[in-house]
């Protein structure tokens, strides 16, 4: 099989593609037919060694895919040879034709959606999940400002929410980024990008603030996010690329909360009870990813490249492409 292995950490440069052994499954895994894997910014600071938990060289990257069990292991009665699945975490790295999967980290994928769209589910919709209703506690009713509704984990946030019954406020990069936030379902869409966007933020919630603000750039937005919040007010940080000063007194005055999360920290059991419930938005239609470039699995550097650039549109997917 083919797989991208990274030998040193380092710039994009370091992704290369390489021969690789077939793996086999071993007791309670799959062995999965890679169709579409799902690139995240979490693969880039891995990959650059600027992620707290690193791995041990070489690796190969990648948490999230999708494709067609090739292989069941001794003990597996939940997924057959043929099965469509999408998957959270394997047992040698994702960016690969092939992958070891432990059962419990294989869910169905529907047959409405693509290979392409399952890879997009993972990591995107478990985050945006733990952050909207594990962490943050969002309830119906509620107003939630997602701060980067255009990417893998906005797109996931903001359907979530939706669905949830909350108004959704989401902010896009330029008029073209902020019509894409509307054209996905957001109740109101700002271009994060034009002068005085937190003022018009403020007037769609009648000068109150937002309930819940899901984060992905936290040190650059989060001071403007304590500014934005309603009183109670819970501030969820999905993601950061650097230090951010604050005064205390603005999250003090509102009693508003600054939670910070990762997918790293999250139970056996909130998995299952995050899938469970992804399980009836897949089904019902609700839940739909959207795809925003693709690479071929050999391009895994512009991949990289591509998932940290300003503007996203969706989710970014490499597309194994061995031949029988």
């Amino acid at each position: 099989m083919k797989a991208i292995v990274v030998r040193a950490f380092g710039g994009p440069e370091v992704l290369r593609a390489e021969d690789a052994p077939d793996p086999a499954p071993g007791a309670g895994q799959i062995l999965v037919a890679v169709k579409a894997v799902g690139v995240n910014p979490v693969d880039v600071y891995v990959r650059a060694g600027a992620y707290p938990r690193k791995p041990e060289l070489p690796y190969t990257p990648g948490t999230d895919a999708a494709g067609i069990v090739e292989a069941a292991g001794a003990g597996v009665s939940a997924f057959k040879e043929g099965d469509r699945v999408y998957v959270y975490g394997t047992v040698g790295g994702a960016y690969a034709s092939k992958a070891v999967v432990e059962t419990s980290r294989a869910f169905p994928l529907p047959e409405s959606l693509s290979f392409e769209q399952g890879a997009a589910l993972g990591v995107p919709y478990g985050t945006a999940h733990r952050a909207l209703f594990h962490r943050a506690g969002a309830r119906k009713g509620e107003t939630v400002l997602i701060h980067g509704a255009s990417g893998g984990v906005g797109v996931a946030a903001l359907q979530l929410a939706r669905a949830a019954g909350m108004t959704v406020i989401g902010t896009g990069g330029g008029p073209e980024g902020a019509a894409f936030v509307k054209s996905l379902g957001a109740h109101h869409a700002v271009d994060h990008r034009a002068p005085g966007y937190q003022d018009e933020i403020r007037a769609l919630t009648g000068g109150r603030g937002a309930d819940v603000i899901v984060e992905m750039l936290a040190n650059v937005n989060l001071p403007a996010d304590l500014a934005l919040a309603a009183p109670n007010g819970r501030i969820v940080v999905v993601g950061s690329r650097g230090a951010v000063a604050l005064d205390p007194r603005a999250a003090m005055m509102k009693d508003a909360s600054i939670l910070g999360m990762s997918l790293w920290n999250m139970s056996d059991a909130d998995r299952r009870t995050v899938h469970a419930d992804l399980a009836g938005g897949l089904a019902d239609g609700g839940l739909k990813p959207v795809i925003g470039k693709s690479f071929p699995l050999a391009d895994a550097a512009l991949a990289h490249e591509a998932v940290l650039a300003s503007g996203a549109r969706g989710k970014i997917v490499l597309i194994p492409q061995e031949k029988p």
